[in-house]
């Protein structure tokens, strides 16, 4: 592939992927219903581990923005940028009609202690504590490693499995939500073979 077709859906990516965010934050100022919550026994077990913010954050756009790298061509980026989409229009739904929150308590374990914590912070003053239900960080990590298995193999996840991780020491997921998000990144990826 050219070096300009390269750096065009690079520039895409960064526009659908500040352009996504956008449909994110308007899912959590309408919801049609009060956000439910999931909290379990195993959820409570699960320890608060603020250092797993830098995989939440950190690694997990360089490797949505590495399949601009892998892709064939044009023709098969424009259709994984529309399981993208796809994957964006399922979160929707859930994001507006089935809303899931975590609780209170777990954002107050952040006590803005050392980097991490402050870092977690600044995450959650955009991050409400709505839109959990599935995990838009394991579909999107899910969708992005069937991506890139089909280029270099099966090492690509081992991304949407430490993203979860992340998720769920951050306190930012219930357990619930990994299993629904990683469903729905196979679901969009299904939608992607479909149309090529």
């Amino acid at each position: 592939m050219h070096i300009k077709d390269i750096l065009v859906q690079l520039l895409l990516s960064g526009i659908l992927i500040v352009g996504v965010y956008q449909f994110y934050f308007w899912c959590q100022r309408n919801a049609v219903a009060a956000p439910r919550q999931f909290n379990s026994w195993l959820d409570n077990l699960i320890p608060y581990r603020p250092r797993w913010v830098w995989i939440y954050s950190c690694l997990y756009y360089p490797v949505i923005v590495y399949i601009n790298f892998v892709v064939a061509d044009p023709r098969e980026f424009i259709y994984m940028a529309t399981s993208f989409l796809v994957l964006l229009a399922l979160q929707m739904l859930f994001f507006v009609y089935f809303p899931v929150a975590t609780p209170d308590n777990w954002r107050e374990l952040n006590k803005n202690r050392g980097r991490s914590e402050r870092f977690l912070a600044f995450v959650r003053r955009f991050d409400a504590s709505s839109n959990f239900f599935p995990s838009m960080h394991v579909s999107v990590a899910t969708l992005t490693a069937l991506h890139l298995q089909m280029a270099i193999g099966p090492w690509p996840f081992v991304f949407p499995v430490i993203i979860a991780l992340s998720c769920i020491f951050t306190k930012q997921h219930y357990l619930i939500d990994l299993p629904a998000g990683a469903m729905l990144g196979w679901v969009s990826f299904i939608c992607f073979q479909w149309l090529l």
